[in-house]
């Protein structure tokens, strides 16, 4: 892997993880997607969970992440229906450091930028940690190994 590789890998998880808090805080944190096609249009926002996996093969270069997307306000707190926030790939053609954040070139000639989380994703972000609280860790520990296409069991 390149030193240019590395960095840009390591700015991304740092963003994921919350890594750049303002308050030390890592629930104060997190990141956003934001993807635009070719002419520039954006066609997809969303505040990303605080999981991720680079995944190699080749020269092929995926990321996997789960995009926070739905969820409803419900009596016993706000909740994600994990059946609709699947994990999603990012095939990448070529990454940059980029100001605060990434901006991936994909392989669907669209780029993905991720982002420091504020206003609306950062808010939906929130909402997604209280509710990961409930989860037990073995269902923790199953979204956060984005290895399943499909969720089955509590939250479906």
């Amino acid at each position: 892997m390149t030193a240019t590789q590395q960095q840009w890998r390591r700015r991304f998880s740092d963003l994921v993880a919350g890594n750049h808090s303002p308050t030390g805080d890592p629930v104060d944190a997190g990141a956003r997607l934001v993807v635009s096609d070719p002419d520039g249009t954006e066609v997809f926002r969303a505040a990303l969970a605080r999981h991720h996996r680079f995944e190699d093969d080749d020269d092929d270069q995926v990321i996997w992440i789960r995009p926070l997307v739905g969820g409803q306000d419900t009596e016993s707190g706000y909740l994600f229906n994990l059946s609709l926030v699947r994990r999603r790939s990012l095939p990448v053609a070529h990454a940059d450091l980029v100001d605060d954040g990434v901006e991936i070139e994909l392989t669907t000639g669209q780029e993905a930028r991720i982002e420091p989380a504020d206003g609306p994703e950062l808010e939906q972000l929130a909402r997604w940690d209280d509710f990961t609280n409930r989860l037990t860790p073995e269902e923790d520990a199953a979204l956060g190994r984005l290895d399943a296409d499909s969720w089955h069991g509590r939250y479906a």
